[in-house]
C-alpha cells in the first residue's frame, strides 16, 4: 500500500474504483448511530444538568476541567456502544490492502456483525474495546469540550455573534485539537481492530515503534484532520443550533401533554 494520502487515494481508485472509496460505509453508519449519539446525548444531559448560577441567579456554564470530564466519560461509554461497528468499518476499509485469500469481503455491516460471532466467537466484538474507548474519550474531550471553550471565548473575546462564522471558527478550531490528540490513540486501534490474531496494545507499540520511531504518533494526520473537520463542524453546528431547538419543542410539547 502507498504511504501518503494521494497515493492511497489514487491506488484504490485504480484497484476497486470508486466504489473503494466507500468500503465501509455501511459500518461507519452503524458507528454513528450507536457511537455518536450515545456520546452526544449523554454529554449534552450532564452538561444541562451541571450548569450552575452566580448571585445575580444568571446561569453559568460549567468549567473547562468539568466539560473535559463530563465529554470524557460521555466518550468513553459511546465507544463501548460503538466498538462492534468500529471494528466492522475499520476492517471493510482495510479489505482491500490484504492479499485476496485474506479479504473477509463482508457484504455489508449486519452480514460482518454476524460473521465475526460466528467465526470468532462474541469476544470479537469487543476486540481492542480499551483503545476504542480511550480514544473516543479523548475524542470527545478534545472535540466538544474544546469547541464549547472555544465558542464561548470568541463571543467574549471578539464581536462575532452566535452565528455561522462563530460555529465554523470554534468547529474549525476544535477539527484542529481533536486531530491531534486522537492521530496516536488511531494509529494503534486501527492497528489492533485490523489484526486477526492475538496483537495487545503493548504489542502494537513495541512493533510500530520498532519500524517508524517516534513518527509513528502522527502518521495519518492531513486526512484525520480532513475527515474530522466537516465531521466537527456540522456535529456541533447540529449540537449549537438544532439540539436546543429540539429539546425546546420537546419539553414545550411535553407540558403541552394532558395530565
Amino acid at each position: 500500500m502507498p504511504k501518503t494520502m494521494s497515493g492511497t487515494f489514487i491506488h484504490i481508485i485504480k484497484h476497486t474504483g470508486i466504489r473503494g472509496l466507500y468500503s465501509g460505509l455501511s459500518a461507519s453508519l452503524l458507528r454513528q448511530l450507536t457511537y455518536s449519539t450515545t456520546r452526544f446525548g449523554i454529554y449534552e444531559e450532564l452538561k444541562s444538568r451541571f450548569v450552575s448560577k452566580n448571585h445575580a441567579g444568571e446561569p453559568v456554564p460549567p468549567s473547562l476541567p468539568l466539560l473535559i470530564a463530563m465529554a470524557s466519560a460521555s466518550g468513553f461509554i459511546g465507544g463501548i456502544a460503538g466498538n462492534a461497528a468500529d471494528v466492522l468499518n475499520v476492517r471493510m476499509q482495510h479489505d482491500a490492502a490484504l492479499p485476496p485469500a485474506q479479504r473477509r469481503n463482508y457484504a455489508h455491516a449486519l452480514d460482518g456483525l454476524a460473521r465475526m460471532v460466528r467465526e470468532e466467537g462474541a469476544g470479537s466484538m469487543f476486540r481492542g474495546v480499551w483503545p476504542n474507548s480511550a480514544r473516543a474519550a479523548a475524542m470527545t474531550a478534545s472535540q466538544l469540550a474544546s469547541y464549547d471553550v472555544f465558542k464561548r471565548t470568541l463571543l467574549r473575546v471578539t464581536g462575532l455573534g452566535d452565528g455561522l462564522a462563530t460555529h465554523f471558527t470554534a468547529s474549525f478550531l476544535a477539527g484542529v485539537v481533536a486531530a491531534t490528540v486522537t492521530s496516536p490513540i488511531d494509529v494503534i486501534k486501527t492497528r489492533v481492530m485490523s489484526a486477526s490474531g492475538n496483537h495487545g496494545v503493548v504489542g502494537v507499540l513495541r512493533e510500530v515503534y520498532a519500524k517508524e520511531g517516534m513518527r509513528w504518533m502522527f502518521k495519518g494526520w492531513v486526512p484525520s484532520f480532513l475527515r474530522l473537520g466537516p465531521y466537527v463542524f456540522f456535529g456541533c453546528f447540529v449540537l449549537g443550533v438544532f439540539f436546543p431547538s429540539l429539546l425546546f419543542f420537546s419539553s414545550w410539547s411535553l407540558l403541552s401533554l394532558p395530565v
